[in-house]
């Protein structure tokens, strides 16, 4: 099985949410929980930043609160053990000097492995550079409150491993994984030189969603921020999309520490991607089974209807030219595509499958290569970003002159691959050659539904 989405890093609502600021309930503070609140604030734009350092300051104040906190919550005892017993170095950290102590002092006390301090030690380095880039105000506050919350779930991961099901409803309290992922990510996008592509379809989209419909998304991979990229490049005008969307997830995203917390804010149908499937050898029939059990899932979902499924059938993240540079969505698994179809047609609903694109790869770009090995190096990257859709495309229409099965299969595949790519190509002539809105074409209209 070749279902995979995204291959190293990482919600259901029952209804669309303007974008509310995440902050701390102050009952609930001393478990760094981020809550909505019922105020909207101004959506996410060039001053982003600024709305982090409020909201991330929140879960770092109020220390005192932690026991009696413990009292007004009905998750199980281990959730709340779990909170009480973890260390608070992190969260007690003010300065760039208190975040790099604490990371070895948990490595110290035998809290953190080695390799996973290193790692985090490079991922501040790399984030602190990447959002002062930005030359937002207070950029310097955004880092030290981001990445505060950021190691201090990192070492909870660690200090009490997080097991994903192989569907994974994103984790929303006591503590909300959610919106932390979009606090973090949000400080990385230059929203002035972002743009998303039909937007209108996006709408349409939504409306299907409620109307019982399934939708799936084929789409390239370029990055471990995917997922919040299209959440926050459309909470303006479609966030129920970014709420409900279930990413089809490799294993690396679910055992990586560094990558854990990011992935726990997003719904996930977990599976073992085919790059990865041969790598210890003793362990394919366990894959292969686990693939399985996923498969069951994500049909079990599709029955019930309203399913917005996301999967990049490339099985992996995007690679750029080696000859070249340039970078360009990797080629699809025809059979992917396939069981993907098949999945929504036998579902009982209504099913329909847009071919989908994403630039991003700037934000978090991939090892030149694909590893075998658990926890690659995080580059860390501040840039414009993009995401376009367009028009459902139609099985029956694109293989009505094939004469059998496999060469449908392959038609089918390669004509959602060639929209995605013409997305992709005019996206980048958007944001990588600067000409903006310009770059609109008559298939792809670019626009920044957040201005």
């Amino acid at each position: 099985m070749t279902l995979t989405f995204y291959s190293s890093a990482a919600t259901v609502a029952s209804s669309p949410r303007v974008p509310f600021h995440p902050l701390a309930s102050p009952a609930r503070r001393g478990f760094v929980s981020f809550r909505l609140t019922a105020k909207k604030l101004p959506l996410r734009s060039h001053g982003a930043s600024s709305l982090s350092v409020r909201a991330m300051s929140e879960l770092v104040q109020d220390k005192e609160s932690v026991v009696a906190a413990s009292t007004s919550f009905t998750e199980s005892s281990n959730t709340r053990a779990s909170e009480l017993n973890h260390s608070r170095t992190f969260l007690d950290a003010r300065t760039e000097e208190d975040l790099i102590s604490g990371i070895n002092k948990e490595k110290e006390a035998g809290r953190l492995p080695p390799n996973v301090a290193s790692g985090m030690e490079e991922l501040y380095w790399n984030y602190k550079n990447a959002v002062l880039s930005s030359g937002a105000p207070g950029a310097d506050k955004t880092v030290i409150s981001n990445m505060s919350v950021a190691f201090d779930r990192m070492l909870l991961g660690v200090e009490d491993p997080y097991t994903f099901n192989p569907y994974h409803k994103a984790v929303r309290e006591p503590f909300d994984y959610y919106q932390f992922v979009h606090m973090y990510i949000s400080p990385l996008i230059d929203f002035k030189n972002s743009y998303v592509g039909n937007v209108s379809i996006f709408s349409e989209l939504e409306d299907k969603l409620r109307q019982g419909h399934n939708v799936v998304l084929i789409s390239n991979h370029q990055s471990e921020a995917d997922p919040a990229v299209i959440s926050l490049l459309l909470e303006a005008q479609c966030p129920y999309i970014g709420e409900n969307i279930k990413c089809v997830a490799g294993d690396r995203v679910i055992t990586d520490p560094l990558c854990k917390p990011f992935s726990m804010g997003r719904n996930l149908i977990c599976v073992y991607s085919k790059k990865h499937m041969n790598d210890d050898p003793e362990l394919v029939d366990m894959k292969r089974k686990a693939n399985t059990r996923s498969l069951k899932e994500m049909a079990t979902l599709l029955r019930s209807g309203s399913q917005l499924i996301w999967i990049a059938p490339s099985g992996g993240r995007d690679r750029p030219d080696p000859s070249t540079g340039e970078w360009f969505p990797a080629p699809f698994d025809a059979s992917s595509v396939d069981n993907m179809r098949r999945l929504v047609e036998h579902s009982g609903a209504p099913g329909h499958i847009y071919p989908m694109s994403l630039l991003c790869y700037d934000i978090m770009p991939p090892p030149p290569k694909v590893e075998k090995e658990i926890g690659e190096k995080r580059l860390v990257g501040y840039h414009g970003t993009g995401l376009s859709i367009a028009p459902e495309i139609s099985f029956s229409d694109v293989t009505a002159d094939c004469s059998n099965p496999n060469e449908a299969k392959e038609a089918y595949s390669q004509a959602l691959y060639k929209s995605v790519d013409e997305q992709y190509k005019t996206l980048n002539s958007a944001i990588n050659h600067r000409r903006g809105i310009e770059a609109s074409t008559s298939t792809v209209s670019l626009s920044q539904p957040w201005n």
